[in-house]
This record gives structure tokens, sequence and C-alpha cells, in this order.
């Protein structure tokens, strides 16, 4: 037994001494490897016929390392759509192994500034990483005109340096930025079809985030397959009319005995507009508990979170943030995190949770 240790310690060691030695060979061997796979193979195109939702973003304005601003990637058919860009959320989808390239449509819940203020990069990595001829379709309720404007005008200068850099057989000019495509707000009881693309149907509804106005969430069908993303609101009767019986409901929540937390350490430091903000932000989300009796009464299929708030750095804070929704909803419960996918397959009743990071 002896000889055999002093054996496999001999083998062990040389493979140590050979990986170091040529250790720079093989993390370029790697990285050639991983881009390549990501390049001619990207999972977006390893997932069967369905609805597939996955995370770009689960968090909200405040700093989360699990977490980066709000957005929300739709896989239909194989095609790509956006809910929402939060800052971070184009490295999250870049990271997740989603090609930007292929992003065919971008919605906008609202126009708060931790929901666009990644639409920038997002726009620039779909034109420039994806050859794209024609601008990122945005839609959103009126208002997005100024939204989708800004940024081209805040890019204009970047377009124009890119094309005289790559050439226009690279990134076309007219691919660049974005075009918004704007609704009226729907009525409290009204879902318009707004979009679209062979199955894929997408409704929109008026959610509650007052006072900010407009404000809409977005409802996903294809092919029996259903998905709701709530966008920012709180307690919405009118988010219940239209999630019933959906399979799964992505759904904002703020936890407020946590934020309680917030509220108190600010006062204590003195630092009065903090303690403001965190007693303002009550009135206009909604809690986990009250997001579990939508899902309760909707009769959803599966619930995730996102847009959490506060950011939960410990896994113990998580079990807190969730307390007393499972006394209310049975169904299965997902904290989102960034790179979480749940799949849908087509005309099936399966749902499956993974993580893409």
């Amino acid at each position: 037994m002896k000889k055999i240790a002093i054996g496999i310690f001999i083998v062990a060691l040389s493979v140590g001494v050979f990986s170091y030695a040529f250790r720079k060979t093989i993390a370029v061997t790697m990285m050639e490897r991983i881009v390549t796979q990501n390049l001619q193979s990207p999972p977006i195109d390893q997932l069967p016929d369905g609805l597939h939702v996955a995370l770009c973003g689960a968090g909200s304005p405040l700093p989360d390392l699990s977490r980066s601003g709000p957005c929300v990637a739709v896989v239909a058919g194989g095609k790509l759509y956006i809910v929402d860009a939060g800052s971070g959320s184009s490295r999250i989808l870049a990271l997740s192994g989603f090609p930007q390239g292929r992003v065919e449509a971008l919605f906008l819940t609202h126009f708060h500034s931790d929901h666009i203020d990644g639409l920038g990069e997002l726009m620039l990595q779909r034109w420039a990483g994806g050859g794209r001829k024609e601008p990122l379709q945005v839609y959103g309720a009126r208002g997005v005109e100024r939204v989708v404007n800004g940024f081209n005008e805040a890019y204009a200068q970047d377009f124009v340096y890119r094309v005289e850099h790559h050439g226009e057989d690279t990134v076309s000019p007219g691919g660049a930025g974005g075009t918004a495509k704007p609704f009226d707000e729907p009525a409290d009881g009204s879902a318009p079809v707004i979009f679209t693309d062979g199955d894929l149907k997408v409704s929109v509804f008026r959610v509650d985030h007052k006072p900010i106005a407009p404000a809409v969430g977005y409802r996903f069908d294809y092919k029996g397959r259903s998905v709701v993303i709530s966008g920012d609101t709180k307690k919405s009767p009118n988010l219940q009319r239209f999630s019933d019986g959906v399979d799964l409901l992505v759904h904002e929540a703020l936890a407020p005995q946590l934020v309680g937390v917030m509220t108190e350490a600010a006062r204590s430091a003195g630092v009065a507009n903090v303690e403001k903000i965190t007693i303002d932000i009550l009135n206009y989300h909604t809690s986990p508990v009250e997001v579990a009796e939508i899902a309760r009464d909707a009769k959803v299929s599966h619930l995730l979170f996102y847009h959490i708030v506060p950011p939960l750095p410990l896994s113990v804070l998580e079990e807190i943030f969730v307390e007393g929704v499972d006394e209310i909803y049975d169904g299965p419960v997902t904290i989102g995190r960034d790179g979480i996918i749940i799949q849908m397959p087509a005309t099936s009743d399966e749902i499956t949770v993974k993580n893409l990071l």
C-alpha cells in the first residue's frame, strides 16, 4: 500500500508540474474552446421548443452582488425577447450565453431609471455584436419615444466612431440604436395584444405603481405555455386577473421588515434622505406575502420573485424574505438570482429551474 501511495503521489506531482509549466498554453486553449462553443452553439439553441424565462437582472436600484438591475429574457420558438434593461443586464445576458445580437424586441414596463439604464449597452451589443441591419424595436407606453430618442442621441457619436473604424459591411449604420414602438396604456380590465411573432403573443396590462405612470406588465403566451412579468407594482387586482392560470408568474417583491432595518440604520446614522426614501418605497411595491396571495388566487403554477428589495447577501436573509409565503401559496417558489432560467417545453406541464451562471 505504501508503494501505491507513493506512486499516486508521484503521478499527481508530475501532472501538477506539467500543468503549471504549460498553464498559459492550457488557458489559451481552454479560452479558444469556450469562445468557439459559445459562438457556434449558444445555450439558447439547446433549449427545447417552448417558452423559457431567464433573469438577466433579478435586482433593484440597490447594489447586490447576485442581482443586477431588472431584466427578464424570454425565449419563445428559439427567438429572444427582453423585458426591461437594468444596469448590468447586458453583461448577464452575455455571461448566460444569450447572444444579444439575437434580441428581436425589448419591452419596457415603465421608465424608472433602474429599468432603462442598461438600454444603451444592450442596443450597442445587439448592433455591433450581432451585425444587425435594423434598430432594436423598443415597445412601451407613450413616453417611450423620449427614452429611446435620448439613448440614440447619447450614443450618436459612438455610432459614427464604430462605423468609421470597422466599416459599413461589419456594422451597418442602419442597425444602430433603437426605434420606439409606443402604445396607449390600457384601461383596467383590458389587455390588448401589442406584439405577435408566429405562435408568440404578447399582451400588455396596467399595473399600480402610483405615482409612477404609465406602468404596465406583460403576458407572453406560446404554444400552450404562459408567463406574466409584473414590472414594478403594488398588489394589483388587474395583474391578478391577467395572471389567471399562467404557468409562471415573475413578480417584483419588497420585504417590509428588512427595509425597516435599513430605515432604522439611516435614522441612527442621521441620514435623513435615505431614511425618507426607505419609507416612501413601501407604498408602491408588493410584499412577498402579497405576491403569494396573488399566485394562490390566480392559480399560478410557479412563482419567481425578482426586483428583490432589499439586497440579500446572506442565505439566511432569503429565508426571512419569504417568511409566511409557504403558508399562503403551496406551489413552487424561486427566489430570483441573475442567471436563473425557468424552462417550459411546449404542449407540456413541465417546469424546470436551472442556473446558467
